[in-house]
């Protein structure tokens, strides 16, 4: 079909759609040949190969060729190795939901369209579904491993600040208490899983924990390193607390389908709660006891 029989703002919509088609055909494909799970491979490969058949149908009305984005192929290759195949793909089957709008808007001129926007759902409904990723297998372990660290570090260095002084001073006690603390979660979450006799490996299951928890206790810690005023290192530190739980959250909320706002107010209140008592305790340890170093 020629593209005489459409009109301007059909024209453009198709136009876009095809760009979009192209683009995400590239980052399918792109993420199948990175992938080293067989079913996770298909899986890619089949949602590619739909993407470059909804550029041809689209194709057939407009009668162009359509480059794509090579910027937005590179980002979801990025963000897919940073954050994992299945949090991309539902960051990108999200966006979709735009262009199924788009596409219904088109059917009276587009007689394919329903059938592409069928296709887009059933990206969502099934596709997506089927994606079996190692690390949502171990999401709880990471959980906890990253809820111990943000709780107990930021109320253990909202205290210290108080109580001490010296930053370095602070930083290394809230090291030395950092990684005591991943050692035991590790354990903890190695012994826990084992009593469970559960789908999760013990030592992988214990790795997240840990892994999680560290990564956590260097990232709360940096602040006390670079600063020598010990209540803006404070500052910084709790805004790095509020990057992490930001972060998290937001991966969780893509990747499981969770309520973002909710879990992200309610992990933002309890961190910095119990931050917030244990600034008055390490303040009472000032002022009431004259207990400093």
């Amino acid at each position: 079909m020629g593209n005489k029989k459409l009109d301007k703002l059909t024209l453009d919509r198709l136009l876009a759609a095809q760009k979009n088609e192209i683009t995400e055909y590239f980052i399918y494909k792109k993420l199948s040949h990175s992938e080293k799970d067989a079913e996770n491979k298909r899986i890619l490969g089949e949602i590619s190969r739909d993407e470059l058949r909804h550029y041809n149908i689209w194709k057939s009305y407009t009668g162009s060729d359509i480059k794509p984005s090579i910027f937005r192929i590179w980002q979801y290759y990025v963000i897919s190795r940073l954050f994992g195949i299945t949090f991309c793909i539902k960051l990108m089957e999200g966006g979709e939901g735009k262009a199924q709008t788009n596409y219904r808007s088109i059917t009276e001129m587009v007689p394919d369209a329903p059938a592409v926007v069928a296709d887009e759902e059933r990206h969502e409904r099934e596709l997506v579904s089927l994606i079996d990723e190692e690390r949502l297998k171990y999401i709880g372990a990471i959980v906890r491993g990253l809820n111990e660290a943000l709780i107990e570090l930021t109320a253990a260095l909202s205290g210290l600040t108080l109580a001490l002084h010296d930053t370095n001073f602070i930083a290394l006690t809230g090291l030395i208490t950092g990684l005591a603390m991943s050692l035991s979660m590790g354990g903890t979450e190695y012994l826990a899983t084992k009593s469970e006799n559960g789908h999760q490996h013990p030592v992988k299951s214990a790795i997240y924990t840990s892994a999680a928890n560290l990564v956590t206790v260097v990232f709360l810690i940096y602040p006390y390193l670079i600063f020598d005023n010990p209540y803006i290192a404070l500052g910084f530190m709790l805004a790095s607390a509020v990057i992490v739980i930001y972060i998290f959250n937001y991966h969780s909320s893509v990747a499981r389908g969770l309520n973002f706002r909710r879990t992200f107010a309610e992990m933002l209140f309890v961190s910095l709660s119990v931050s917030a008592i244990a600034f008055a305790i390490g303040y009472l340890a000032r002022t009431i006891f004259h207990l400093e170093v």
